[in-house]
């Protein structure tokens, strides 16, 4: 736990007792601060009393000494319209912050400039923030790897100069943190997505924009600069006067930077080539877009002082993550893919790319981006199967390019893909969960979908 000690003897409110919120909570307790907490929802409150946190219904509480709000991620800050409590809080002129801010303010006052890398983009940031963290300690280092991939931030180790710091900060994080400063900032990529809690994609990316703009002095911004909206952001830190790693995979539009061919990230100085190392055969890491995600953790470990040949030796133990093109089976000869985190139509064109001959799923409750944006991989596609909410709007988008059934369900699914795909005469055919949408409509969390994916294909003959 890193005990948040910069509010001692302040009363603090905590509004969202999901997992990071309870650890919130937590945290601000350790380090001597005075917390009342609150959930919309009653058992969220019964949970945290059971845990020893002090609640309170936030909208009968007097603000007056109130030092601060912390906002779980998940509740909405600005929109589609600001939470109660965030209304609340302007009212009485208390800040509003999250979790990823704490930790600033308690690394700059427990170990400022201890190592901090922080990742962020559309597509990619789980696995980038894993393969990171993997470098880090294969590399013998004291790493802490957490965020918005598994372990909140405040459940980990307290910042200090001996340890690393690899931390994945989604678009809401970032919203609720105004003095991010890591020491390395990473931003993939941006394509559409959450738009509903961010209004446009201008703001969406000028959201994003701030965790690489805020690097610390002396830091190092690494962008992925193969769209318009991260090009643009990569002009202006550069302009600015920071320091910056571009990263590329598309076109090779890097003469200082690093950038994938295919098979080998080339790392290139004044348009020389001054590293390589391939990648070509690392099955955890397939594709063009996990090409960008190791060649921006490889940015970022030489950014932190890692060896190259130490960042080689850890590419090659990487495991890969669940749900993420994960390689779950083999029958005979079909291969089966679990990639249910592709919870838009841009996340699974990175699926789509990878494979050929490929019996796809998809489906679920649609968010930004329609099929249209995929077409230019139907022909990789030998059969679709849909399922959930988004079935009948798929339909009609891809009634007209490709074969495919109304499944339903994922059991469905899987059962008919399994079936034509083993009656194919291809030499390896892969059954392809990668939904392109959101679980909600049947399942709990992209997760809980995946897990069933793998148990399906695990209990065929």
């Amino acid at each position: 736990m890193t005990p948040v000690t910069v509010f001692k003897g302040k009363t603090v409110a905590v509004f969202g007792l999901g997992k990071s919120g309870i650890s919130t909570c937590k945290a601000l307790l350790a380090g001597g601060a005075e917390v009342v907490a609150f959930d919309d929802a009653p058992a969220k409150v019964t949970e945290a009393e059971a845990a020893g946190i002090k609640t309170g219904d936030l909208r009968k509480f007097d603000w007056k000494n109130v030092a601060v709000l912390v906002l779980a991620p998940g509740v909405p800050f600005t929109h589609p319209a600001p939470h109660w409590s965030v209304i609340l809080a302007r009212i009485k002129d208390v800040e509003v912050v999250g979790d990823i801010e704490l930790f600033c303010r308690e690394r700059r006052a427990r170990a400022p400039r201890s190592p901090f890398a922080a990742i962020t983009g559309t597509n990619g940031k789980s696995t980038t923030t894993a393969l990171l963290g993997h470098i880090v300690t294969k590399a013998g280092r004291d790493g802490a790897v957490g965020g918005n991939l598994g372990t909140p931030i405040l459940e980990l180790l307290p910042p200090s100069r001996s340890r690393t710091h690899v931390i994945e900060c989604s678009s809401f994080q970032i919203d609720l943190a105004p003095t991010l400063d890591p020491s390395v900032g990473i931003l993939l990529n941006l394509s559409p997505d959450h738009l509903d809690r961010h209004g446009t994609m201008r703001d969406y990316a000028a959201v994003k924009e701030r965790l690489v703009t805020g690097v610390e002095h002396g830091g190092t911004a690494v962008v992925g600069v193969d769209d318009e909206f991260c090009e643009a952001i990569a002009d202006r830190i550069e302009r600015g006067g920071g320091k910056l790693v571009r990263v590329s995979v598309k076109r090779k539009m890097v003469s200082d930077g690093i950038f994938f061919d295919g098979e080998n990230l080339l790392e290139l100085s004044a348009g020389k080539q001054a590293a390589s190392i391939p990648l070509r055969g690392i099955s955890s890491l397939r594709g063009t877009h996990n090409g960008q995600n190791a060649a921006c953790a490889y940015a970022a470990a030489r950014a932190l002082g890692i060896g190259i040949g130490e960042i080689d030796q850890a590419l090659r133990t990487f495991p890969g993550l669940a749900h993420r093109m994960e390689e779950v089976g083999r029958r005979k000869n079909v291969l089966f893919i679990n990639d249910s985190k592709a919870t838009n139509a841009d996340a699974a064109a990175r699926a789509l790319e990878t494979f050929k001959d490929i019996f796809w799923i998809a489906g679920g409750r649609a968010k930004e981006g329609r099929l249209q944006t995929l077409e230019r991989y139907f022909p990789r596609i030998r059969k679709a199967y849909l399922i959930g909410e988004a079935a009948v709007a798929f339909e009609r988008e891809i009634k007209h390019h490709l074969k495919y059934e109304m499944a339903g369900t994922l059991e469905k699914a899987v059962e008919l893909a399994a079936r034509d795909a083993a009656a194919s005469d291809l030499r390896e055919p892969v059954v392809l969960l990668s939904p392109a949408c959101a679980s909600y409509d049947q399942f709990p969390n992209f997760e809980a979908r995946g897990d069933t994916f793998r148990k399906l294909v695990r209990a065929i003959a």
